[in-house]
């Protein structure tokens, strides 16, 4: 039980789907939409950490530039499910490695017939790079054209975070990146490169394209210099059941991948052989994937399937390649939450790469240890000590919960959101999982450099935030939002005492444990963090 699969297409359904039809690398993550586009669709990528400024919400994962786009014509008649009959359709999503793959027959308003499959993936051996194949079987003599852009006007919900700075060319054989001026008099040869940057965070996003022929008769290629819509074109000979085979190779790279996004995009796509030799490469990542993450579950596929599903989404969005990001509550899968980071990280999410893949873990725990000022802030300006991580973090670590919003029924209305100021359980979930996956993967070394330091300074939180209640004789968290965030403003929730009550007993056992192991590190941090003897009891 590997595939998840539809026979049928309805439109009022497709949001829902892109979603459950989401593809990643853990580099970056596309939505299900389909390459011919339709109007209302939600089509996106989103890649880990390019976060744009954003009303009410502070910042969000900026919906990158468009890779997708891919129309076909037959004779002249563009290919769309909202015209014409639709005969046959089936989508499935193949687990173990990735790929997407949608089977449409289609019989055009004017009565030209063909079978359309398009096959995608974005590589797990080389994540900057981003595949799609299509075949096309007509039933008629004529053309088919196919027509492959890089779209760089996107935006998230109306919001345009993406500002075009250049485009040009790629010559064959692989070349460097020309303007269109130096590149005059290719036709539609080579490829196209597309240079955008988001408005406010200057993070530039470099996306470059090759559009190749694999299988039919070339008619005519060209080149259209669309600003910030670069497109190649490949016209070819249609023939009654005669396969057409047409490939487009995209790559993509940020500045903070590199200094030169444009040398780095443009090396990557110029680095794909053919579709074979990539996906099997991909195929091959995936397999050690599944060889260490699968579970297996005897006698009932649906809850098998459910399992690798949700398997599959978390390995989609994990952080292989840096420690800069984390991931978000709603993964890299579409637009909830703006791709801000919760709880849900560390507690449902980190787990399973603790037990599985400890280097993917570390990430992102490195991630909260790199944020630790920002936390420090939050307490300092809170009034309390230590570190108090955000509710919700994004890009610098600093608060991203919105104060208020409007309200779901009366947009007219606002509502209070007080999450980021009294749900305060997330420090203590993110020591929890620092000692866990110390527990388990055995790194002392990280330990003594970095999660230690996480243990104790959210420890100096709780320390400063419990208030004393003299009558009852004991130290209390009053004002705080438990894990179900619908009741507000509680004294004394359970998960957050117990929390708070399990990180400062941590702390006291990880001080004694790197006073043994480690003094030197132990001293330094006792001077460092203030920790007298009065705060340690």
């Amino acid at each position: 039980m590997w595939t998840i699969s539809e026979d049928s297409f309805d439109p009022r359904k497709q949001h829902h789907k892109e979603t459950i039809f989401t593809i990643g690398n853990g580099y970056l993550s596309t939505r299900g939409a389909f390459e011919e586009g339709y109007p209302g669709d939600r089509r996106a990528t989103f890649v880990h950490g390019v976060f744009d400024a954003a009303p009410i919400v502070f910042t969000e994962l900026a919906n990158a530039p468009d890779w997708l786009p891919l129309p076909i014509y037959l004779d002249g008649e563009r290919f769309s499910l909202d015209t014409g009959t639709l005969a046959y359709f089936h989508q499935a999503l193949d687990l173990r490695n990735g790929v997407l793959t949608r089977t449409v027959k289609w019989l055009s308003p004017s009565g030209r017939a063909a079978t359309l499959t398009f096959e995608r993936f974005v590589s797990l051996a080389d994540p900057h790079i981003l595949l799609i194949r299509c075949h096309v079987t007509p039933d008629f003599d004529g053309a088919v054209e196919f027509r492959a852009t890089l779209n760089g006007n996107t935006d998230n919900d109306g919001i345009a975070h993406w500002r075009w700075i250049a485009q040009g060319r790629l010559l064959s054989p692989p070349g460097p990146a020309l303007s269109v001026a130096e590149a005059r008099g290719a036709g539609g040869e080579g490829g196209v490169y597309l240079h955008n940057r988001t408005r406010e965070s200057k993070i530039d996003f470099v996306s470059a394209m090759r559009l190749v022929g694999v299988v039919g008769n070339l008619i005519s290629s060209e080149f259209w210099d669309v600003e910030n819509a670069p497109t190649l074109t490949l016209k070819m000979a249609a023939f009654p059941g005669k396969t057409l085979i047409v490939d487009k190779f995209v790559a993509v790279a940020t500045s903070r991948d590199a200094a030169d996004p444009v040398g780095l995009a443009v090396k990557h796509v110029n680095r794909i052989v053919d579709w074979s030799a990539a996906f099997e490469s991909n195929a091959k990542a995936w397999a050690q994937e599944w060889e260490r993450t699968d579970v297996v579950i005897e006698g009932d596929d649906e809850a098998q399937i459910a399992m690798r599903f949700n398997l599959f989404q978390l390995l989609i969005a994990a952080p292989r390649h840096e420690n800069r990001v984390n991931i978000g509550a709603k993964t890299l899968s579409g637009f909830g939450y703006r791709g801000h980071s919760f709880w849900d990280t560390e507690i449902f999410m980190l787990p399973l790469f603790t037990f599985t893949a400890p280097h993917i873990a570390k990430n992102l725990l490195d991630y909260r240890y790199q944020r630790l000022p920002a936390a420090r802030e939050k307490a300092r300006a809170n009034g309390f000590e230590g570190a108090q991580f955000p509710w919700e973090s994004a890009g610098s670590g600093e608060e991203v919960t919105p104060t208020w919003v409007p309200h779901f029924a009366d947009r007219n209305k606002l509502v209070r959101i007080w999450t980021g100021d009294i749900e305060i359980h997330i420090s203590a979930d993110i020591a929890y999982a620092a000692y866990q996956y110390w527990q388990v993967a055995g790194d002392d070394e990280w330990f003594i450099e970095k999660g230690a330091e996480l243990i104790l300074d959210t420890a100096k939180f709780w320390g400063s935030r419990a208030e004393w209640n003299a009558e009852e004789n004991r130290y209390e968290y009053n004002d705080v939002i438990g894990p179900d965030e619908y009741h507000e403003h509680v004294d004394n929730n359970y998960t957050t005492n117990r929390m708070a009550q399990w990180n400062l007993q941590t702390a006291l056992d990880a001080l004694d444990w790197l006073m043994t192991r480690a003094p030197a590190k132990a001293a330094e941090l006792v001077e460092r963090l203030d920790l007298t003897e009065a705060r340690l009891g």
